[in-house]
C-alpha cells in the first residue's frame, strides 16, 4: 500500500472551525462540552476555535445566567480569497438546509403549492 493510499481516509471536505460553527448554528445555546463531544476534538479545541471565529466576527458570545448564547453574522465573508466572495451563510444554509429535509417525511413526496 502507498503511503499517499494510507493517508486517503484521514482527510475531511470541512475543518473543524466550520464544524463548530455549525454546531453553533444547530444550537446557539449549546455546552461546548457537547461540540467537543459531537465533533471528537477537545473541549479547549473547541474553545479556542470559538475565540477565532468570534475574533474574526463570525460569532458573538453573550453571557445568560451561567450560560452563553452564541449569535452568528451570516454575512461575513468566508475566509479563502478564493470563496471570499460567499458569505458564511451560504455555507451554513447548504447544510442546515440538507438536515431540515432529512426530518421530513420521506414517505411523502413534496409537492409545489399549486392554485
Amino acid at each position: 500500500m502507498s503511503s499517499s493510499s494510507a493517508r486517503g481516509d484521514q482527510w475531511t471536505f470541512l475543518t473543524n472551525h466550520a464544524r463548530v460553527l455549525l454546531w453553533i448554528a444547530r444550537d446557539p445555546e449549546v455546552r461546548l462540552r457537547d461540540v467537543s463531544a459531537g465533533i471528537g476534538i477537545t473541549e479547549r479545541a473547541v474553545q479556542i476555535i470559538v475565540a477565532d471565529l468570534e475574533a474574526a466576527g463570525y460569532l458573538t458570545r453573550t453571557r445568560v445566567g451561567r450560560r452563553n448564547r452564541y449569535t452568528i453574522d451570516t454575512s461575513v465573508a468566508l475566509r479563502h480569497p478564493s470563496e471570499a466572495d460567499h458569505p458564511v451563510g451560504d455555507l451554513l444554509g447548504a447544510f442546515l438546509h440538507r438536515e431540515d429535509t432529512r426530518e421530513a417525511d420521506p414517505a411523502e413526496p413534496e409537492t409545489a403549492a399549486g392554485p
